[in-house]
């Protein structure tokens, strides 16, 4: 069977100034989501599921009504506010989705198979997706998950802070734990974050970050649908609270549910995380089909 790619879409993108999922980007038009579905492709996978909200569904699905059409199956699935457990209510002050964990589990009803998950707007690299496939397919473990790794430094704009799933892994490579890094950025010629005290702490640019590209069984659903319940106990009242994937990741490996193995990948991770990153990400496509890595254009060859 061959796995699944569910691409997360639903974000709004208010510190890009707009829906930077179809922003055309690439040399002949293409946006980084064209690239992860193109790599996909080459990598094996069989389906591509969307998660997006209902208030971009018309603009989306337009703009994707023919492009994948006769290459790789296509469905969608939404996140909404209302996509709660029974006997929970949504806040009348919640605005924003319930976060990445949450996206997931919209994927429940339409994957039965080992799945990869990544953000729509961040461009993974061809090897990512190999090593990925790979894994997911031929790892029979229920209970084995996947991550591939980054190395902080190829990660971060130069456009302001960022924030990271920084990684804990083990001599065998498998996560031991996630600590999430905010505000990482340039001091200087120096990387640091800082901390809630406003302290500025230094790293060395070395450490594994997670970038949200996960590798799930279906194990993974019957989990998060417990831990959304715990999350919602907890932090329904509050607005801004996300149900988030290294949250969750993190609670499993310390309960010692799952095992998750930390890919490391000879890949470039770039995004557009501010308006500003957009030049320099346009450049380093263009490289790239220069270089022969990809066609001038993805689907029109």
């Amino acid at each position: 069977m061959k796995p699944t790619l569910f691409i997360m879409a639903a974000g709004i993108g208010s510190r890009y100034g707009g829906l930077k999922q179809l922003d055309k980007i690439g040399p002949s038009g293409e946006t980084i989501m064209d690239y992860s579905v193109f790599d996909a492709m080459r990598a094996g996978f069989g389906k591509v599921v969307f998660v997006i909200r209902k208030n971009i569904e018309n603009e989306f699905k337009s703009f994707l009504q023919n492009r994948y059409a006769d290459k790789i199956k296509v469905e969608y699935v939404f996140q909404e506010l209302d996509k709660i457990p029974v006997g929970f209510k949504v806040p009348e002050q919640r605005e924003k989705p319930w976060g990445t964990a949450h996206a997931v589990m919209m994927g429940a009803e339409l994957i039965n198979e080992p799945f990869a998950v990544i953000n729509a707007d961040d461009f993974y690299g061809a090897d990512a997706f190999k090593i990925m496939a790979r894994f997911l397919s031929e790892n029979k473990n229920d209970h084995d998950y996947c991550m591939v790794g980054y190395e902080l430094k190829k990660t971060l704009s130069e456009h302001g802070h960022v924030a990271r799933g920084v990684c804990e892994v083990s001599e065998e490579g498998n996560l031991i734990g996630i600590v999430e890094r905010l505000k990482i950025g340039y001091d200087n010629s120096r990387i640091v974050f800082e901390t809630d005290a406003n302290k500025k702490v230094q790293l060395t640019g070395k450490e594994i970050v997670s970038m949200n590209i996960w590798g799930f069984k279906p194990s993974f659903y019957k989990y998060a649908e417990k831990e959304f319940i715990s999350f919602l106990s907890e932090n329904i009242t509050t607005p801004k609270s996300e149900f988030l994937i290294p949250t969750v990741i993190n609670k499993l490996v310390k309960q010692k549910k799952i095992n998750l193995n930390v890919l490391r990948t000879s890949s470039t991770w770039f995004g557009v995380t501010y308006k500003e990153d957009r030049p320099v990400v346009v450049q380093k496509l263009q490289d790239l089909v220069d270089n022969g890595e990809y066609p001038l254009s993805l689907w029109n060859e």
